[in-house]
C-alpha cells in the first residue's frame, strides 16, 4: 500500500482543522521543493529525530551487458538519492 500526496494532505487537514487545506498544500510543496533543490546542489538533508537523512551518491560510469543481445553498453555516470531513516522511525516500525 502506498500513500499519495492527497492522502497526506487529507490527514494533516483532519488533524489541524484550523489551517486551510490550500495552505497545507502550499507548505508541503515548499518543503518538497526545498528538499529537491538541496539534493540538486548535492547537499545533505538531515531531519534526524523526525525522518532521517537524504543525500546524493554518484554512480560511476561503467560497461554493462544488454541482456537481450549480450552486447556491451556503456552506462554513463549518474546520481541517485540515498535515504537512511532515523532511529525513531526504526523503533516505531519494529514495534
Amino acid at each position: 500500500m502506498s500513500v499519495s500526496k492527497s492522502e497526506i494532505l487529507r490527514i494533516v487537514s483532519k488533524n489541524f482543522p484550523n489551517i486551510y487545506q490550500k495552505d497545507i498544500n502550499k507548505l508541503l510543496d515548499i518543503v518538497l521543493s526545498e528538499i529537491t533543490k538541496a539534493l540538486c546542489n548535492e547537499e545533505r538533508i538531515e531531519l534526524r529525530d523526525s525522518l532521517g537523512t537524504f543525500e546524493t551518491k554518484v554512480q560511476k560510469k561503467r560497461v554493462s551487458l544488454n541482456p537481450k543481445t549480450l552486447e556491451k553498453v556503456e552506462v554513463p555516470e549518474k546520481k541517485s538519492i540515498m535515504f537512511k531513516c532515523s532511529k525513531e522511525w526504526k523503533k516505531k516500525i519494529n514495534e
